[in-house]
């Protein structure tokens, strides 16, 4: 293990090993006492599911490295039930995991670090499947267009459904005997994986029956304006007009192949940027706010903390 600095560690592959624990019927990976609680148990349900519990506390910024060789295809949905973690690959895509909020990706290969605040509770579960689990319960190529990227990849974002919440919280108070432990995990992690990317599968042919080819490269043009000027962005009247639209079409073209409005879009190009910028100690907080579009470094730090749950001067401090 290394130290960074006084207040970050770095945490290596052989640093974090996982040790198996018959008892639990599970393996471990357990931190130092010295950086906290931090604990992750990983059940393997069957050859090609896996279920991770994470509950972390630790006293200071952490970075895991990570690297997974090419593998077959995988997704790994992540229920984010407290607190919050990002994973930043090496090619410097961020992902964030937000409380509330499920989040699905793809990868065959992945390297990078996942990165997570002090003194921040985060609990989080994840459910890693390969492609040819999901064909076998979903059908041959439901998923295929998830699976385009080989580098990990977010192909679903929302809010987690009441119902998988329930059965997530019931995961984790799993105080049957051990013998039966096994079969309750299975039977609840089959109906969150099978609930959440229903949702997603719902949501994806909702879009493509409800939009065309027109509409969906109207929304394509708007975001790829945003991304371009995030900096000083127009207004959505003005975004409406150059793609060809009125605003209150563009709103919903957002709503229906974005899942968010413009400026919530535009707050995500942000705030991922300012991350990036703040982790890699290219520029202090006010530099980083005005990159990013805010004039006063006040209004940022508001946004910042709002968005992530912690101010950004703790990740220029820390990191």
């Amino acid at each position: 293990m290394h130290v960074n600095s006084t207040t970050a560690w770095r945490i290596a592959p052989d640093d974090a090993l996982w040790q198996a624990a018959p008892e639990h019927n599970a393996l471990i990976q357990a931190l130092p006492d010295e950086l906290g609680v931090c604990q992750s148990k990983i059940f393997k349900l069957d050859a090609d599911l896996n279920y991770i519990e994470t509950r972390y506390t630790p006293n200071r910024h952490l970075a895991m490295f990570s690297q997974m060789p090419q593998q077959a295809p995988r997704m790994v949905l992540t229920l984010a039930l407290t607190g919050h973690s990002c994973f930043q690959s090496n090619n410097g895509n961020l992902i964030n995991f937000k409380a509330g909020y499920s989040t699905i990706t793809t990868f065959n290969a992945s390297e990078g670090s996942r990165q997570y605040q002090s003194d921040q509770l985060v609990t989080q579960l994840r459910f890693s499947m390969t492609q040819v689990w999901l064909e076998k319960y979903f059908g041959e190529g439901a998923f295929a267009a998830s699976f385009k990227q080989n580098a990990v990849q977010v192909v679903s974002q929302r809010a987690s459904a009441a119902a998988t919440v329930l059965a997530a919280r019931s995961l984790l108070q799993n105080s049957l005997p051990a013998n039966a432990q096994g079969l309750f995990r299975q039977g609840h992690a089959m109906a969150i994986v099978a609930n959440e990317l229903g949702c997603m599968l719902d949501s994806a042919q909702a879009q493509s029956s409800h939009l065309s080819a027109r509409e969906k490269r109207l929304a394509e043009m708007a975001r790829d304006i945003l991304s371009a000027e995030y900096k000083h962005p127009p207004s959505v009247a003005e975004l409406s007009k150059r793609v060809g639209t009125n605003p209150f079409k563009l709103k919903q073209l957002f709503h229906c192949y974005f899942n968010t409005t413009p400026y919530g879009l535009l707050l995500d190009i942000r705030m991922e940027l300012a991350y990036r910028l703040l982790a890699n100690r290219q520029y202090p907080v006010g530099m980083a706010a005005e990159a990013v579009g805010y004039q006063y470094p006040g209004n940022f730090s508001t946004a910042f903390t709002k968005y992530f749950g912690f101010p950004p001067k703790r990740l220029s401090r820390q990191t």
